[in-house]
């Protein structure tokens, strides 16, 4: 229970006060029991990309396992004054939230999956009041996770195979940021991480070498080298631009000699500043006439995909990429747009819901729904949102919820599978988590599948996802007919 050990045994009031108020007003109109159901997905890839990596699930269940109104939490809860000075819940209202027990059942993509705009991450179905209390959570959980998992795998494609390390925490937002961060870039393709706390709670790979200060600490260079060598015969890359960076280099070189005969281990040299592309040359032909063509170069100083790529096609020398900042962070967009919609809630039957907007993207699809991907042996070929209370189609038919107009036939017998898999069946958890290497490995698996035109960092290709016809007419047919009523 990585989650609950880093702050404390419950998590249950990591929520908006307005979740309680809604909670208190369902339970007050007799609607708290009231079955309904709830999807999170978010509107618009990250970063400008073509695909986006599902991560947070394994957090989830461990908030939603643990999900229990203390005595402490209830004893907060009544201490709340309203805008008169009367008490903001009833009594017997916090009685009731102490009695609570999670029932919902929950469905989802696992983790790694790649997903697109407007697909159901997670289905939420069961008491109103309950999946309304786990919105906050949830998007605060899922949204952060998806996008560094998004940003991680976006910088592993542009490292085309070479050894990514998290290097952010120090930059992160807090200290859930840098774990979080540390988790989820493992996810997305990063191989190790500098942070000990995530590796510890989390199994990460931990990987460094050592800061400025050390070589500053010592009265030459040369002496910092020699000292952090003796310290890790077999682990120990060395800082090379504290003062002047081939000249570290060459300095570095010359202590690996001295030390050789100890049975020291030249891992490599570090390239924290200037020009990464030309001093990693240099380094390299310093390095390989030494006799050093095992040792790496790793490069850190602000690095992210775009700037991994242009390094490599002016041919920079390096094999190993630190990357801090601009991962843990999501640097270029620091938030994912995942919402929390209404999509069906039972009155005897099924109503299906829908919120409206001036802005299509912002319009929710009604019904209770799950994601249908369609593949060949080669690779992905689409993704079909549709409702599992209608029967469907022997030829489905893909619309583009924001152009229409745009429309995939699928051909008959199609290989296919359904994205969201059960989690918990009311409220027991009936889904078993897979390790963290075995997420990494299937988010690589996942990525691959994609055509390298969706890949790609600039104007890259859409991949076809969109409503089922016959949802799709469901649902304009339902806006025309919220339309003519206002």
């Amino acid at each position: 229970m990585a989650l609950q050990k880093t702050y404390r045994t419950s998590l249950t009031l990591l929520t908006d006060l307005y979740q309680l108020t809604m909670a208190y007003g369902y339970w007050k109109k007799g609607m708290a029991e009231r079955e309904a159901v709830f999807h999170l997905y978010f509107r618009k890839h990250p970063f400008g990309g073509g695909y986006t990596v599902a991560a947070g699930l394994e957090h989830v269940v461990e908030y939603l396992q643990a999900l229990k109104f203390t005595e402490d939490d209830l004893t907060y809860l009544s201490s709340l004054k309203g805008s008169q000075g009367q008490p903001l819940f009833e009594q017997e209202f916090i009685e009731y939230l102490g009695q609570m027990e999670f029932t919902c059942d929950v469905d989802a993509v696992p983790e790694g999956t790649v997903v697109f705009p407007s697909e159901p991450m997670v289905r939420i179905k069961g008491p109103l009041l309950q999946a309304q209390l786990i919105e906050t959570p949830l998007l605060t959980i899922i949204n952060f996770q998806t996008l560094i998992a998004t940003k991680a795998a976006r910088i592993k494609e542009a490292a085309k195979g070479d050894t990514v390390i998290e290097f952010g925490m120090r930059r992160a937002q807090g200290i859930d940021g840098s774990l979080s961060a540390a988790r989820a870039a493992y996810i997305g393709g990063a191989d190790a991480t500098s942070n000990l706390l995530a590796g510890q709670l989390y199994n990460i790979p931990v990987k460094g070498t050592h800061a400025h200060s050390w070589v500053q600490a010592f009265d030459t260079e040369e002496e910092a080298f020699e000292a952090y060598g003796d310290a890790f015969p077999k682990d120990s890359v060395f800082l090379v631009d504290t003062y002047d960076t081939l000249e570290g280099v060459q300095k570095a070189i010359a202590v690996t000699k001295k030390l050789q005969p100890k049975g020291f281990i030249f891992g490599g040299i570090r390239l924290d500043s200037g020009d990464l592309t030309y001093l990693s040359k240099e380094a390299r032909k310093l390095l390989d006439e030494a006799g050093f063509q095992d040792a790496s170069i790793v490069a850190s100083n602000d690095l992210d995909e775009r700037l991994i790529t242009h390094l490599k096609q002016e041919g920079a020398k390096i094999n190993v990429w630190g990357v801090g900042t601009k991962m843990v962070t999501a640097y270029d967009q620091p938030a994912l747009g995942g919402v929390y919609k209404l999509a069906a809630i039972r009155n005897g039957e099924w109503e299906y819901k829908i919120k409206l907007s001036e802005q299509l993207a912002k319009t929710s699809n009604p019904g209770i729904l799950q994601v249908r991907r369609f593949y060949n042996q080669e690779r992905y070929l689409a993704d079909m949102i549709y409702n599992v209370q209608e029967p469907l189609p022997k030829y489905p038919q893909i619309v583009d919820p924001l152009d229409p107009t745009r429309r995939k036939n699928v051909e008959e017998n199609t290989q296919y599978k359904d994205l969201l898999v059960p989690i918990f069946e009311q409220g027991k958890l009936v889904y078993t988590l897979p390790d963290l290497p075995s997420i990494k490995a299937y988010t690589l698996e996942e990525v691959g599948q994609l055509h390298e035109s969706i890949r790609r960092y600039l104007n890259p290709h859409s991949y076809p996802a969109g409503l089922e016809s016959g949802l799709h007419q469901y649902k304009t047919d339902l806006i025309l007919k919220l339309r003519e009523m206002e």
